[in-house]
C-alpha cells in the first residue's frame, strides 16, 4: 500500500468511527425514552431535543379506566294528601234549616198549647193545664204565671176560640216572655288597647262536662269564619286528653289554628294566656278559649276558672263568657248558670241539645235568672247547626 495514503485513511476510519457512534447514542437515546436540554445536563424522562436537533417523542399516557356507578333507583316520595278548607253556612242560610228542624221537634209544646186555648169551653182547668205544660217546658213558676195570666185576660176580652187569632195572642205573650229587646249580638270585634296596639276580641267558653262545650267552641268558629272573621283558637282544657286533639281537629277543617301545649295537665291559665297572646301578634280578629269542662259544686276548679279569666284579663278585658248549657237538664242546668255567673260574669248563654226536646221554655227561665240573653242555641250534630238564636224564629217554630 502506498504510505502517501496511511493519514487519509486514519482519518476516514477516526470519521466512520464517529458517525457509527453517533448512530448508536440516538438510537439508544430513543430507546431510553430521555431528553437533553439545549446547554444542560441529560433530564432522563423529560421530553425535550436531543444534541442533533432530532424530536424526542413521550410514549402517550395510559387511559383511566372508566368505572361504571351503580344505577340507583329513585324512591317513590310520598306526596301528603292537601287538607280541604271547608266554607262554613252562612247564617242565614242556618236559621231557615234550624226554623224547620226545631218545629219539627218542638210541635207537641206549641200544638198542646193551641189545643187548650182553642177548646169549645175554657174554664179553670183549661189555664191549670196550659200553666202546667208550661212548666213541664221548663219555663219558670214566675213566667208560667205570668204568661198564662196575660192570656186569660186577652182571650176573655177578644172573646174568640178562633184558632189563628188565639195563636196571635199566644206568640206574642211568648216572645214577650224570651224578651226581644236583650242584646244577643256577640262581642266578637277587634278593638283598641290601652296602649294603642289593636287587640282581637276575647271570648271564653265555660260548661259543665257533657253539655256539648268544646263542640260548640269548633261550632262557633265556623259561624265567625263563614263572616269572614280571622280566629285563633285557644285549648285551654288541659285536664281532658282529648279536648286539644278534637279542638284543633274543629280548627283544621276551617283553616284555623289551634294554641294548645303539648304537656297533658298543663296550666290551663297559661294557655289560655298564651292564645290571647297569639292573638296580638298574629292580628287575629277574634280569640276562642275553650275551658275545661268542671261541675258547679267544686270550688277548686271553679276557683281556676277564675283563676283563667284574671290571667288573660292581664291583655286587657275578655269580651264575652259564654256559658254552655244542655237544654235537656232543666232545672239542674238553671243551678249551674247561678254558680258560673258568679264566678265568671257570664255575658251570654249557648243552649245545646235543643232539638227533639219539649224543653225550649228554659230559653226564659235562664234569661230570666240571670238577666243575660240566649245568644246562640245548637239543634244537632251537624258542623253548622249551631245558630244565632232569634226570638220570633224561635217562637214560630214552637206553634207550626
Amino acid at each position: 500500500m502506498n504510505s502517501d495514503l496511511l493519514p487519509f485513511i486514519g482519518i476516514a476510519f477516526v470519521l466512520l468511527l464517529l458517525i457509527l457512534g453517533s448512530v448508536l447514542f440516538v438510537g439508544a437515546r430513543r430507546r431510553g425514552g430521555g431528553g437533553v436540554d439545549v446547554g444542560g445536563s441529560p433530564q432522563p424522562g423529560t421530553p425535550g431535543r436531543g444534541g442533533a436537533g432530532t424530536d424526542v417523542l413521550e410514549a402517550p399516557p395510559a387511559p383511566t379506566p372508566t368505572i361504571p356507578r351503580p344505577t340507583v333507583p329513585e324512591a317513590d316520595v310520598p306526596v301528603e294528601p292537601v287538607a280541604t278548607i271547608e266554607r262554613p253556612e252562612s247564617a242565614r242560610g242556618r236559621m231557615t234549616r234550624l226554623r224547620a228542624r226545631l218545629a219539627r221537634s218542638n210541635t207537641a209544646l206549641g200544638q198542646r198549647m193551641l189545643g187548650l186555648l182553642t177548646r169549645d169551653r175554657i174554664d179553670a182547668s183549661t189555664w191549670e193545664d196550659l200553666e202546667d205544660t208550661l212548666l213541664l217546658a221548663d219555663i219558670g213558676a214566675g213566667p208560667a204565671s205570668e204568661i198564662v195570666d196575660n192570656l186569660r185576660r186577652e182571650v176573655a176580652v177578644l172573646g174568640t176560640r178562633d184558632t189563628d187569632a188565639v195563636r196571635g195572642l199566644l206568640r206574642a205573650q211568648l216572645i214577650a216572655a224570651i224578651d226581644p229587646t236583650m242584646d244577643r249580638s256577640l262581642a266578637v270585634e277587634p278593638h283598641v288597647g290601652e296602649d294603642g296596639t289593636l287587640r282581637p276580641a276575647v271570648v271564653l267558653v265555660v260548661g259543665v262536662n257533657g253539655t256539648g262545650k268544646t263542640t260548640t267552641v269548633g261550632k262557633l268558629a265556623r259561624v265567625l269564619v263563614a263572616e269572614d272573621k280571622d280566629v285563633l283558637l285557644g285549648a285551654a282544657d288541659t285536664f281532658r286528653a282529648a279536648a286539644a286533639d278534637q279542638l284543633t281537629t274543629w280548627g283544621e277543617r276551617v283553616g284555623v289554628a289551634t294554641i294548645r301545649s303539648d304537656r297533658e295537665g298543663a296550666d290551663p291559665a297559661a294557655v289560655a294566656f298564651d292564645a290571647v297572646r297569639a292573638g296580638i301578634d298574629v292580628e287575629a280578629d277574634v280569640v276562642l278559649i275553650d275551658t275545661a269542662g268542671r261541675l258547679q259544686n267544686k270550688v277548686g276548679l271553679m276557683d281556676e276558672l277564675g283563676k283563667v279569666k284574671r290571667v288573660v284579663e292581664k291583655h286587657g278585658p275578655v269580651d264575652e263568657v259564654l256559658l254552655v248549657l244542655d237544654a235537656t237538664t232543666g232545672q239542674n242546668g238553671m243551678q249551674q248558670a247561678k254558680v258560673f255567673s258568679e264566678v265568671v260574669e257570664v255575658t251570654g248563654i249557648v243552649l245545646t241539645k235543643l232539638d227533639g226536646t219539649a224543653k225550649g221554655g228554659i230559653v226564659v227561665a235562664v234569661q230570666r235568672a240571670l238577666g243575660v240573653p240566649v245568644k246562640l242555641v245548637g239543634l244537632g250534630e251537624g258542623p253548622d247547626d249551631l245558630a244565632p238564636f232569634d226570638p220570633e224564629v224561635f217562637v214560630d217554630a214552637l206553634l207550626a
